[in-house]
């Protein structure tokens, strides 16, 4: 028995597209915050280079899951969602890492 997995890839295209296109905006709303924070303190941080790399990432996400919905193929649906969930992951990542950055050199 033969199981359609179409259905599983368009679900995940269809959480990983409103959730990585939200996080755009928080990395843009971060960057903003950031260079409000430099110009006050007068210290530098890479905190915005990594955000601005994040929203990049994001946004690759964001158009390969909303591309892999829009394709009839389903090798090109599950090569369009190969990428948005490498992204995606990848993103997160990169948050995570920028948040540390964030908070050790401007906790102090």
């Amino acid at each position: 028995m033969e199981t359609d997995t179409s259905g599983l890839d368009e679900r995940t295209c269809r959480l990983i597209c409103p959730i990585a296109s939200g996080m755009v905006g928080v990395c843009m709303t971060g960057i903003g915050l950031l260079r409000v924070a430099v110009s006050v303190r007068g210290h530098e941080t890479i905190a915005d280079d990594l955000l601005s790399i994040d929203a990049l990432l994001f946004l690759l996400a964001t158009l390969s899951s909303y591309f892999a919905l829009r394709v009839q193929s389903s090798t090109r649906l599950h090569g369009l969602e190969r990428v948005a969930d490498a992204a995606f992951i990848l993103a997160m990542s990169l948050l995570t890492v920028a948040c540390f950055v964030i908070t050790y050199s401007l906790g102090g």
